[in-house]
C-alpha cells in the first residue's frame, strides 16, 4: 500500500434481522451507502439470511460457520444494523454473535438501530454489554431511527428528513474509522490473544 493512500478499513456490515418483510434491508442499504460515500471503507455485507448457518450450536463448525468466522476475522471493524424486538435485539443476531468469539476481539463495533418510539436504543444497550464481554470496543455514538416507518421511504430507501441521521452517521463513521485504524495497528504490533 502506498504511503500516500491510506489502507482502507475492512468493515463488516451485519444485518440484525431475518424476519420476513424486514426493514433491515432498507436500513442496512442506507447505512452501506453512507459508509461508501464517507470513503475509506471496504464493505463486506453479512446477512444471516444468506449464510446458511445451522439452527443450533453444534459440536463441529460446519462450512457456513467457518466462512462467517473467516469474514469476521478479516474485518477491521463492525457496523451492526438492528431492530428492537421486545426491548432487545433479534435472536438471529444473538446466534450469529455467539457463534464466534476470538474474531470480535480488539475491534470496534458501531450500531445503527431502528424501531418504534425508542428507535432501537434498548437493543443497542444490550448489544454493548454482549460485545464488551467479547472484548470488542463499542463506539459510544450510534445512529437511531425512531418510528422508522415514518422517517424512511420504503420505495426509495431514503430518509424523509435526513439531516439528523446523516449527522449521527458521519460521527459514527469518523469514530469507527479512528478506532479501527488504531486497533488494527495495535493488533499488528501486539496480537490481542497474546496479551494475557
Amino acid at each position: 500500500m502506498s504511503e500516500n493512500v491510506p489502507e482502507p478499513i475492512r468493515l463488516a456490515l451485519i444485518y440484525g434481522s431475518t424476519r420476513e418483510g424486514r426493514l433491515c434491508d432498507i436500513v442496512a442499504a442506507w447505512a452501506g451507502r453512507s459508509a461508501r460515500a464517507w470513503g475509506g471503507f471496504e464493505l463486506d455485507v453479512i446477512d444471516p439470511l444468506e449464510l446458511g448457518l445451522p439452527t443450533r450450536h453444534e459440536h463441529e463448525d460446519g462450512p457456513a460457520l467457518r466462512e462467517l468466522q473467516q469474514r469476521l476475522a478479516d474485518a477491521d471493524g463492525f457496523l451492526v444494523v438492528t431492530p428492537e424486538y421486545n426491548h432487545s435485539y433479534p435472536a438471529a443476531l444473538k446466534f450469529l454473535i455467539d457463534s464466534v468469539y476470538q474474531q470480535w476481539q480488539a475491534k470496534p463495533v458501531a450500531f445503527v438501530s431502528y424501531g418504534g418510539l425508542s428507535g432501537g436504543l434498548r437493543a443497542i444497550e444490550h448489544l454493548r454489554q454482549v460485545f464488551a464481554e467479547l472484548h470488542a470496543v463499542g463506539i459510544r455514538d450510534a445512529v437511531s431511527l425512531p418510528n422508522v416507518w415514518d422517517c424512511m421511504d420504503k420505495a426509495t430507501g431514503e430518509l424523509r428528513v435526513p439531516e439528523a441521521a446523516e449527522r449521527s452517521m458521519r460521527r459514527v463513521l469518523s469514530r469507527l474509522r479512528w478506532w479501527a485504524e488504531a486497533l488494527r495497528q495495535a493488533r499488528r504490533v501486539s496480537p490481542y490473544q497474546e496479551v494475557a
